[in-house]
């Protein structure tokens, strides 16, 4: 399977994913770059699946769908603060878009009705704003604990799962990172890394979930550098998660 992110709007990301029998879109910012990016390839599109209902992931639905009738699947719970769906959908759900197998995981605390979509086949998943490279989303709609349960799921899946999310943050997330775990080794080289890549204008919203794991502190909240800097030894992952989060807010 290949799979190509296109930079939309002014940081956002969406993916396409060439599956078997098909071509799979994921989140819809806009839709222009993405006519571009499927007519440079050749390709048509079968399924575009939606993460959440923020404009800036479904600007470019109705457009995409009026252009090549492709199957609209997206978060049930979100389903009347979007475009119509074709195929709603809630966590725990399996289906196949474009012959690829989906796996549907409710990540709530950016929106309330926010999914990620895991291709374990692929060893893929798209999180658009909930985990992000270095980082997670901001709580809009959720609390800080259902958060933390969302990020939880997906740092249960298999290291070697790829890791899609929806902006290109990475640059700043890595900045605050190293506020809170300045020690960090793997940190500090990821950070080097991702400061030249920038510079020659590479995305960095995609990684192994290993290396979210070993660098992304809103993943690390047993740390034991992150809780001597917080002042929190013996809280709670939760609480000191939350306090991530709130630092995070405020930097």
């Amino acid at each position: 399977m290949e799979i190509v992110t296109v930079p939309c709007l002014t940081d956002n990301y969406a993916y396409l994913v060439k599956g078997p029998s098909g071509v799979v879109l994921i989140d819809a910012p806009e839709a222009a770059p993405i006519v571009d990016a499927l007519e440079a390839r050749g390709w048509g599109l079968s399924d575009l699946l939606i993460t959440h209902h923020h404009h800036d992931h479904v600007g470019g639905v109705d457009a995409l769908r009026a252009r090549y009738g492709c199957t609209v699947t997206g978060p049930r719970a979100e389903a009347d603060k979007m475009p119509a769906l074709d195929h709603p959908v809630q966590g725990g759900d399996r289906f196949d878009a474009g012959g690829v197998a989906v796996e549907v995981i409710h990540v709530p605390g950016h929106t309330l009705g926010h999914v990620a979509f895991h291709m374990p086949d692929a060893d893929a998943v798209f999180t658009a704003d909930s985990l992000m490279a270095l980082g997670c989303g901001r709580i809009f709609e959720g609390t800080a604990p259902m958060m933390w349960d969302s990020l939880s799921k997906l740092a249960a899946l298999s290291p070697d799962t790829m890791v899609y999310s929806g902006h290109e943050y990475t640059a700043s997330n890595a900045k605050f990172a190293l506020t809170v775990e300045p020690g960090n080794k793997a940190l500090i080289l990821r950070s080097h890394e991702i400061a030249k890549a920038r510079t020659e204008e590479r995305p960095t919203a995609a990684c192994k979930l290993s290396e979210e794991l070993a660098t992304n502190p809103f993943l690390r909240p047993d740390s034991p550098e992150i809780r001597d800097l917080l002042g929190m030894q013996s809280a709670s992952d939760a609480d000191v998660f939350a306090e991530i989060r709130a630092r995070k807010d405020r930097f």
